[in-house]
């Protein structure tokens, strides 16, 4: 069974920055995705960032200038970087796997999800 843990969410001041950490265990797919949403209260998750097997990156337009997705060695934990961060970041950030190659920004396409880290940025 596929478990994602998510660390590093907080409170932060406009301007900001955080770092998310998101570990994945329990899978043994050669070919897989993993991605970060995050979701406002009363909203529909966001595509935030994904990468696949082959390191392909995709960032959603909203963030790609202050957002960076990267992954360890081992490709057990994905890091979102979030720089400059602005009120609208505010909500709660959810790290997702696939086991697909498939570095996309739809939920749909997502199979395992963790609980979440909560991110508010304040004015």
């Amino acid at each position: 069974l596929v478990q994602l843990r998510e660390i590093g969410g907080g409170s932060v001041q406009a301007g900001g920055s955080l770092r998310l950490s998101c570990t994945v265990s329990g899978h043994a797919y050669s070919v897989y995705s993993m991605g970060w949403f995050r979701q406002y209260a009363g909203k529909q998750r966001e595509g935030v960032a994904s990468i696949d097997t082959d390191g392909n990156i995709r960032i959603a337009e909203s963030v790609k200038e202050r957002f960076t997705l990267s992954q360890d060695d081992a490709k057990t934990t994905l890091y979102l970087q979030m720089n400059s961060l602005k009120p609208s970041d505010t909500g709660m950030y959810v790290c997702a796997h696939q086991p697909r190659g498939l570095a996309t920004l739809f939920q749909g396409d997502f199979s395992y999800w963790g609980q979440g880290t909560q991110v508010t940025v304040s004015s």
